[in-house]
């Protein structure tokens, strides 16, 4: 199992990212995905979930009606589009599966939003 993480960078507040998360050596379509978050010192925060076939999402207090998940399967891709950003989304965001018994991550993207 192989997740890779991509598209964090550094934005201004106000602005947009999208992150990728690419999944290999297993059945894509058959797993939910997750998307955390983690902030220096602090715990690492659950961001966002989509289901398998992705009619079902549900998002953090934090980032709901700012950030969208969704997922391509043909592309064994899911995404987090982040809207309005705020200094306080900061962090590196990872994205994982859950698959017998056993959490699988990917190593994660930095996200900076700074003026």
């Amino acid at each position: 199992v192989q997740l890779v993480e991509s598209g964090g960078g550094l934005v201004q507040p106000g602005g947009s990212l999208r992150l990728s998360c690419v999944g290999s050596g297993f059945t894509f379509s058959r797993y939910a995905i997750n998307w955390y978050r983690q902030s220096p010192g602090k715990e690492r925060e659950w961001v966002a979930t989509i289901n398998d076939d992705g009619d079902a999402v549900e998002y953090a207090h934090s980032v709901k009606g700012r950030f969208i998940i969704s997922r391509d399967n043909f592309k064994d891709t899911a995404y987090l589009q982040m809207n309005s950003l705020k200094p306080e989304d900061t962090g590196q965001y990872f994205c994982n599966i859950y698959s017998s018994g056993s959490l699988f991550w990917g190593q994660g993207t930095q996200v900076t939003v700074s003026s």
